[in-house]
């Protein structure tokens, strides 16, 4: 009796696979079925969520993908351009430079907002508020147990934008629009009207805040929350390296950085 042939190993996925003749995609001929009838938002929509978004969603998602794109001149932005400038792999060492910078310090707020929301609400007994006195409420208690704890409420606030981010306003009314004005995004606009009662002071809802509660009101996993901030910011960040090859600024920026640095000794007397 023979013994019957080792099974090669499989991985199953439902993403998709490539053969000799055909690449398959979310079970469907990526040449023939996605290419040209399908926006790469639409697509990255459909990787995570494994359906396809209906047009209202779509809509919101492209927008909020177009709100994070923004590239001012902010340190994401400046370590793009020096990095293209001066690193060997130039234009790959300025995207990594740029995600990581974006993903660590300003997109995490999309994340961070999301998932507060999202345990905020998690955490709430009984039917959720129908009026705006009782999202008040939970918003109010939700800031003061962040201040208790000596933590951000992440949403609130913005170094620019002090009277309002003019994304913020647009994006809830897109999500009215389109009836998709969920849970995240009226708690959120409830912590913004409480902010003040709370904190002593008014703040802003920033952008990226905003962002992270359209998402998490369409269902897509918190974690992943800042994986869509980082793919809208790379569209950002080659529209900075484009700039710089147009009009080259990353090296004046550097210098300004180095001849300005002060030595500030390891004891702290910078004259020692």
């Amino acid at each position: 009796m023979t013994a019957a042939p080792d099974q090669p190993p499989r991985f199953p996925t439902s993403l998709g696979t490539s053969t000799a003749t055909e690449i398959r995609l979310l079970g469907q001929d990526l040449a023939q079925d996605l290419m040209g009838k399908v926006g790469f938002g639409e697509l990255a929509y459909w990787l995570v969520a494994m359906r396809r978004p209906t047009p209202g969603e779509l809509r919101v998602f492209e927008s909020v993908l177009v709100a994070l794109a923004d590239h001012g001149f902010t340190p994401t932005a400046i370590a793009a351009r020096v990095t293209y400038l001066s690193a060997p792999d130039s234009l790959q060492g300025a995207i990594a430079a740029g995600l990581l910078g974006g993903g660590s310090r300003f997109l995490g707020v999309t994340e961070d907002c999301g998932q507060f929301l999202a345990a905020t609400l998690a955490a709430h007994e009984g039917e959720l508020p129908d009026t705006d006195a009782g999202w008040d409420e939970m918003a109010l208690e939700a800031i003061r147990a962040q201040k208790t704890a000596g933590k951000f409420v992440p949403g609130l606030g913005h170094p620019n934008h002090k009277d309002g981010d003019p994304r913020t306003p647009v994006l809830i009314g897109i999500a009215q629009e389109e009836g998709l004005h969920g849970p995240h995004l009226r708690l959120f606009e409830a912590i913004g009207r409480m902010s003040e009662t709370a904190l002593g002071r008014r703040l802003p809802l920033n952008g990226a805040g905003v962002c992270g509660a359209a998402l998490a009101d369409l269902g897509l996993p918190t974690d992943l929350l800042r994986g869509f901030a980082l793919l809208a910011r790379t569209a950002g960040l080659l529209g900075q390296i484009a700039e710089e090859r147009r009009n080259p600024i990353a090296n004046d920026i550097y210098m300004t950085v180095d001849r300005n640095a002060v030595y500030v000794a390891p004891d702290g007397d910078e004259n020692a």
